[in-house]
């Protein structure tokens, strides 16, 4: 598995997003409890969103990314996928294996 950290760049303000939101929040929470969705909340000082996944591989994250409310309603103006190694931190519970 992979870790990959995900923001979100939207096209509208918050108002704009309101009735997806609940769908944006199921879809969120199914993934959470799967497993896949690891952290998620709105960035403070920019219209976006940051998530953490962890997903089979790129293309993997990408179908998840596809089905997400907020992609499908259009309302995601730019999304940024990074492949990110945890390591250090308070949130580092346990060691994990180095990544191929």
């Amino acid at each position: 598995m992979a870790t990959f950290v995900v923001e979100f760049e939207y096209n509208v303000d918050r108002a704009g997003r309101e009735h997806l939101h609940g769908a944006h929040t199921d879809y969120l929470r199914a993934l959470t409890e799967r497993g896949v969705l690891l952290l998620a909340g709105p960035l403070q000082d920019t219209n976006g969103g940051l998530l953490v996944y962890e997903a089979e591989d790129r293309a993997g994250l990408e179908d998840i990314l596809k089905a997400e409310p907020y992609v499908e309603g259009g309302i995601v103006r730019d999304v940024r996928i990074r492949r990110w190694a945890p390591g250090k931190g308070t949130w580092i519970g346990a060691p994990r294996p180095a990544v191929a």
